[in-house]
Protein backbone atom coordinates (compact mmCIF):
# COMPACT_ATOMS: atom_id res chain seq x y z
CA UNK A 1 0.00 0.00 0.00
CA UNK A 2 1.47 3.19 -1.07
CA UNK A 3 1.15 6.51 1.81
CA UNK A 4 0.40 9.33 0.90
CA UNK A 5 2.06 12.63 2.08
CA UNK A 6 -0.32 15.44 3.40
CA UNK A 7 -0.75 17.99 0.65
CA UNK A 8 0.64 20.70 3.48
CA UNK A 9 4.09 18.76 2.91
CA UNK A 10 4.51 18.69 -0.75
CA UNK A 11 4.13 21.98 -0.99
CA UNK A 12 6.83 24.29 -1.03
CA UNK A 13 8.19 27.05 1.33
CA UNK A 14 7.79 29.90 -1.40
CA UNK A 15 4.29 29.00 -2.23
CA UNK A 16 2.70 29.19 1.49
CA UNK A 17 1.23 32.70 1.90
CA UNK A 18 0.86 34.40 4.58
CA UNK A 19 -2.72 35.78 5.32
CA UNK A 20 -1.72 38.02 8.03
CA UNK A 21 -0.14 40.08 5.53
CA UNK A 22 -2.81 40.47 2.55
CA UNK A 23 -4.07 43.44 1.25
CA UNK A 24 -7.03 44.24 -0.93
CA UNK A 25 -6.84 44.52 -4.33
CA UNK A 26 -6.59 48.49 -5.15
CA UNK A 27 -7.12 47.51 -9.02
CA UNK A 28 -10.51 45.98 -8.19
CA UNK A 29 -13.75 47.97 -9.36
CA UNK A 30 -16.50 46.41 -7.56
CA UNK A 31 -17.09 43.82 -4.21
CA UNK A 32 -18.60 40.99 -4.79
CA UNK A 33 -20.20 38.14 -2.48
CA UNK A 34 -19.97 34.94 -3.21
CA UNK A 35 -23.24 33.09 -1.84
CA UNK A 36 -24.01 29.23 -2.23
CA UNK A 37 -27.52 28.54 -3.01
CA UNK A 38 -29.36 25.47 -2.27
CA UNK A 39 -29.71 22.96 -5.47
CA UNK A 40 -33.20 23.90 -5.59
CA UNK A 41 -32.86 27.31 -5.59
CA UNK A 42 -30.02 27.14 -8.11
CA UNK A 43 -32.39 25.50 -10.41
CA UNK A 44 -34.43 28.17 -11.22
CA UNK A 45 -31.86 31.59 -10.97
CA UNK A 46 -29.08 29.76 -13.84
CA UNK A 47 -26.83 33.64 -13.47
CA UNK A 48 -26.34 36.14 -11.26
CA UNK A 49 -28.47 38.58 -12.84
CA UNK A 50 -31.53 36.88 -12.29
CA UNK A 51 -30.74 36.28 -8.90
CA UNK A 52 -29.94 40.17 -8.30
CA UNK A 53 -33.24 40.94 -10.27
CA UNK A 54 -35.13 38.64 -8.01
CA UNK A 55 -34.13 40.18 -4.58
CA UNK A 56 -34.40 43.29 -6.07
CA UNK A 57 -38.08 42.56 -6.89
CA UNK A 58 -38.45 41.54 -3.16
CA UNK A 59 -36.73 44.59 -1.59
CA UNK A 60 -38.84 46.78 -3.58
CA UNK A 61 -41.25 45.85 -0.70
CA UNK A 62 -38.93 47.72 2.02
CA UNK A 63 -39.21 51.44 1.34
CA UNK A 64 -36.28 52.53 2.75
CA UNK A 65 -34.63 49.26 0.82
CA UNK A 66 -36.15 50.69 -2.53
CA UNK A 67 -34.38 54.08 -1.98
CA UNK A 68 -31.19 52.24 -1.45
CA UNK A 69 -31.61 49.90 -4.70
CA UNK A 70 -32.91 53.29 -6.68
CA UNK A 71 -29.72 55.31 -6.08
CA UNK A 72 -27.63 52.14 -6.89
CA UNK A 73 -29.02 51.60 -9.64
CA UNK A 74 -28.24 54.88 -10.67
CA UNK A 75 -24.86 54.97 -10.15
CA UNK A 76 -24.62 51.35 -12.02
CA UNK A 77 -25.85 53.08 -15.05
CA UNK A 78 -23.30 56.22 -14.87
CA UNK A 79 -20.48 53.75 -14.86
CA UNK A 80 -22.03 51.61 -17.64
CA UNK A 81 -21.81 54.45 -19.75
Amino acid sequence: MKTTIPLEDKMLSEYKFDYSKAKKNRFSKDYHIAVTLDSDVADVFKNSRSVNKALRAILTAIPEATENIQNSAQQKDKTDR
